[in-house]
């Protein structure tokens, strides 16, 4: 990914741990952040992004999305906008879900690497570094793991457990925290990355699927401070159906005909013997079968045999077109908010 010469890192300056392993870079930092309705922690996220990547010389850029906030979050954002070089504020026409925030902010970013983290104050900038130099490491993806996480024990923390769990069974990935939003990507998995719906959540396995490298690391967790959280049982739900949507894609993305078709030859192989069944008995020994349940259970997987097989070779077709081909993206942006550039 091109990057202005200005915006390149020329001297190498001495130093250990996580800095001097990134001083060098050629390329900046793209940090991404949903934002909704966090108009009093906006101010201080900022400064702490800010103050986290100078501190080891690392050129950077902050995309704030916000995604419909009504709490004047979007005002706030246009005036740090106009005072502020490295912030660029992408404020949503109405509240698209932080799927399409996400996928806002990874469209409008121009760094090698790409940071996500929530606009809560929750998670900890000052593990940004930590997270470059892992990524670093030769990792596509990684992953922050809240150790010791400050939230509801009964609403918050055992839904979490038992997601994660879930995820990594199904998924193969095995990761503590796939809720957690700090994670550092390489720009080319996030390139691959098409997202819609609510997959925001399975941002790992979405990466898996396309061959990414991943890693994870304790990062900080800190109590809220400010507004309320957006998140509840509610979305369970939501969660349980994107993660049949996720295996389905892993297992079946590329060959949708392999399930469909498999499950509609069964069907139509069995409604085949239970007919032939029924055929001997009706011309070899005379019995009368029209009042037969089972004729009537013959026709019935038979049609929905042809069906399912049906819907695969129309999966297969769909499949390549698939989601991205429409060429629509999943948000509208109402307005972009940048500073004096040189």
């Amino acid at each position: 990914m091109l990057v202005p010469e200005s915006l390149r890192v020329s001297e190498s300056t001495s130093g250990d741990g996580a800095g001097a392993q990134l001083r060098d870079r050629p390329s900046i930092v793209s940090i991404v952040v949903p934002v909704y309705n966090e108009v009093e922690s906006l101010p201080h996220l900022l400064e702490a992004i800010s103050s986290s990547l100078k501190e080891i010389k690392l050129p950077y850029e902050i995309i704030c999305v916000d995604d419909g906030s009504t709490d004047g979050s979007q005002n706030l954002l246009k005036q740090l906008a106009a005072n502020r070089t490295d912030l660029t504020a992408v404020l949503l026409r109405r509240n698209y879900g932080q799927t399409a925030a996400m996928a806002a902010g990874f469209n409008y970013a121009g760094g090698w690497a790409i940071i996500t983290l929530d606009a809560d104050l929750q998670n900890d900038p000052a593990d940004i570094p930590q997270l470059l130099a892992k990524l670093e490491e030769g990792y596509d993806l990684v992953s922050g793991w809240r150790h010791q996480r400050q939230d509801a024990a009964v609403t918050r923390l055992l839904p979490s457990k038992i997601a994660n769990w879930l995820i990594g069974q199904v998924i193969g990935v095995q990761l503590h925290d796939y809720g957690c939003s700090l994670k550092a990507y390489r720009a080319e998995v996030v390139a691959d990355l098409n997202l819609y719906g609510e997959l925001h959540r399975f941002l790992p396995a979405l990466a898996y699927i396309e061959g990414a490298r991943i890693a994870e690391i304790p990062v900080r967790h800190h109590a809220r401070q400010y507004g309320r959280s957006k998140y509840g049982l509610g979305r369970t739900f939501r969660v349980l159906m994107d993660l049949v949507t996720i295996w389905f894609m892993k297992k079946f993305l590329t060959r949708p005909m392999h399930v469909f078709g498999f499950i509609g030859l069964g069907f139509m192989s069995l409604g085949g013997i239970f007919g032939i069944y029924l055929t001997i008995l009706k011309l070899a020994f005379g019995a009368t079968i029209g009042h037969r349940p089972l004729l009537i259970l013959s026709v019935l997987l038979v049609l929905t045999g042809v069906q399912l097989f049906g819907f695969g070779l129309l999966a297969e077709l769909l499949m390549r077109t698939y989601h991205e081909s429409q060429g629509r993206p999943i948000y509208r942006v109402r307005e972009i908010a940048r500073g004096n550039r040189e």
